[in-house]
């Protein structure tokens, strides 16, 4: 069994997936702000810091063997594109340099689907943090949903039947396909499945390959 660090752990994903790592065998180290460490799962260790400031919380992340990264702004919109660079970049940055100073073996990162029509400002900021773990050298899955679908986020259901419909057709096939929704519980089983097979290089996956990841449990 391995020891997972969680950045993010508090979150709308990150408390469902300490719950099933912890579930599986796993140690989970989860950062939290002070002040917010009750929305930590039970079971987890507790880790108080900054998550824009690698130096509050490195030294807990140099005996793990996976650093999983959630850290963004909720509800993203086209008008938080500042805070799409000075929180989730910003926290991806200093997670990358506590994950490469640890020499941790295998790093977990939520991007975005792309390229996508919409939300530029987001995408962008998502492939500049992938660059940043490349340019690192660690070994890494990074994982593109667009939407994920669960309790409070539930408003793209109402487009499902149109997604449906633009699968069939061959020329908006692979868009539908790429920007697709996914759900939480599928985006729980797709982290999970990355920690259990680490990747050896940059490992990407889709949203059909998220989609899939509880459909193989």
């Amino acid at each position: 069994m391995a020891t997972i660090f969680i950045a993010g752990g508090t979150g709308y994903i990150g408390r469902a997936l300490s719950e099933q790592l912890m579930a599986g065998g796993h140690a989970v180290r989860a950062l939290a702000r002070p002040g917010s460490e009750q929305r930590v799962a039970t079971g987890c260790k507790v880790v108080l810091g900054d998550a824009l400031d690698a130096g509050t919380y490195a030294h807990e992340v140099a005996s793990c063997d996976t650093f999983v990264h959630l850290v963004g702004v909720p509800h993203p919109s086209p008008a938080k594109a500042a805070q799409f660079r000075s929180v989730d970049l910003a926290s991806t940055r200093a997670a990358v340099s506590a994950a490469r100073s640890a020499e941790v073996g295998h790093f977990i990162y939520i991007s975005v689907a792309q390229p996508a029509p919409v939300m530029k400002a987001y995408v962008a900021a998502r492939a500049e943090g992938e660059s940043l773990i490349r340019e690192a050298g660690l070994n890494a899955t990074i994982l593109r949903p667009w939407y994920v679908l669960g309790p409070g986020h539930r408003w793209p259901v109402v487009l499902i039947p149109f997604y449906r419909l633009f699968e069939l057709w061959p020329h908006t096939r692979a868009g539908a396909k790429r920007l697709g929704l996914v759900t939480r519980a599928q985006m729980i089983a797709a982290l999970s499945d990355a920690v259990a097979h680490p990747a050896t290089g940059i490992r990407i996956r889709e949203v059909p390959d998220i989609r899939g990841a509880l459909r193989s449990r």
